[in-house]
């Protein structure tokens, strides 16, 4: 299990954390971590060349990772997560959380179904090529 992040305490700025820390603590390369704040979804700020990540970034990081857990698009789970940070409604961003949701499961089990007809295709070829060694055994032998 990877060691938690060695957060700093700043009187002014809170809680923040390295790039390496976070990088050990959600078990990612710093390069996926750079990434994500390519894509939007994490804000570091900077202290020179450092990047200096907040508790936000951490909360938004970790939120990003839970949703592609879930099988969602980076797309996806930045109006997801963007939603969460606006006012105190959370009525839309429920709505919307349980479209995606809905949508996402939708497809899983289309792929579940798919899975399961490739399945069934699967055992029986195989079933179809134990009887023609059968049969081929049967006549050498016969």
């Amino acid at each position: 299990m990877p060691a938690p992040a060695v957060a700093q305490a700043s009187p002014s700025t809170g809680t923040t954390y390295t790039i390496g820390e976070l990088a050990r603590e959600f078990d990612l390369t710093t390069r996926a971590i750079r990434f994500y704040e390519d894509c939007g979804l994490i804000t570091p700020q900077r202290s020179g060349r450092n990047r200096v990540y907040t508790a936000r970034d951490r909360t938004r990081l970790k939120l990003t990772l839970r949703g592609k857990r879930l099988g969602l698009t980076l797309a996806e789970v930045k109006e997801l997560v963007d939603m969460y940070e606006s006012p105190r409604d959370t009525q839309p961003q429920l709505k919307k959380f349980l479209v995606v949701l809905a949508a996402h499961r939708a497809q899983l089990e289309q792929q579940m179904a798919d899975l399961q007809a490739t399945l069934e295709e699967v055992r029986a070829h195989e079933k179809e090529a134990r009887r023609l060694l059968s049969d081929g055994e049967r006549r050498r032998a016969g």
